[in-house]
């Protein structure tokens, strides 16, 4: 591997940005593709196939054979509310392989009992998030019903463009929430982007339920999220 592209490949690893290491295998020479970075053709479409789903492997394009090494962040899902739904959530989203981690400064519920083995900050949000702040490979679920707790991590959520952010809550309950979010100068169209109510449509009453909805809408979400590669290789 050239010296410059294993730089690149692990300061872009350090920051949590997905890259990928192409080698032309008939001439054995690799350049570093982030994403992000627009990349024309056959290339740029196989490269936006691989980014989403996270395989490397080899490709055709422009009648050349590429190895494409896929380095994807580890999916971040993080939880504001130590609740019933979070608590079935945990388990599951780590055998979905999702880093997950609890936000929630009630102690009486963010307790090492209700979750044990999993992170657990029994902090505000405000707090965490400075110290370990969101990016694009987070998803955000909201699940407090607490405006106090739930409003600054969604704001914080849409501004890091968050490949998702949901909140529970009924419609009129959201509709509350737009009204703050709207006054807070969040802009509309990205308050749109907000699952709400939050998890998909499979009918889900009990919080194990609720919590399969979720996190296969977080899962959703994240296999087809946008990816732009059609600009110049870096």
């Amino acid at each position: 591997m050239d010296p410059l592209s294993l730089k690149k490949l692990n300061a872009a690893r350090a920051a949590r940005r997905a890259i990928a290491l192409v080698t032309d295998l008939g001439d054995g020479r690799d350049r570093i593709v982030e994403e992000g970075n627009q990349v024309a053709g056959d290339l740029g479409a196989a490269l936006e196939k691989a980014f989403r789903t996270g395989k490397s492997g080899v490709i055709e394009a422009e009648g050349r054979e590429f190895f494409v090494n896929i380095h994807l962040p580890p999916p971040r899902l993080v939880v504001i509310g130590a609740v019933h739904i979070s608590q079935a959530m945990a388990p599951m989203a780590k055998l979905a392989g999702y880093d997950i981690e609890i936000i929630d400064p009630r102690t009486a519920f963010a307790t090492p009992e209700r979750f044990e083995g999993v992170q657990l900050d029994a902090e505000w949000p405000e707090e965490v998030l400075k110290a370990r702040p969101l990016d694009a490979y987070c998803a955000l679920c909201a699940v407090t019903h607490d405006p106090k707790i739930d409003d600054y991590p969604l704001k914080a959520a849409l501004e890091a463009k968050c490949f998702y952010v949901g909140a529970l809550g009924s419609r009129k309950t959201h509709g509350k929430r737009v009204e703050r979010l709207l006054a807070e100068g969040v802009p509309q169209d990205a308050i749109d982007r907000i699952a709400a109510p939050i998890g998909l449509d499979i009918g889900a009453s009990s919080p194990a339920e609720i919590a399969v909805a979720v996190l296969a809408q977080v899962i959703q979400a994240f296999r087809k999220r946008e990816i732009a590669t059609r600009m110049a290789a870096v």
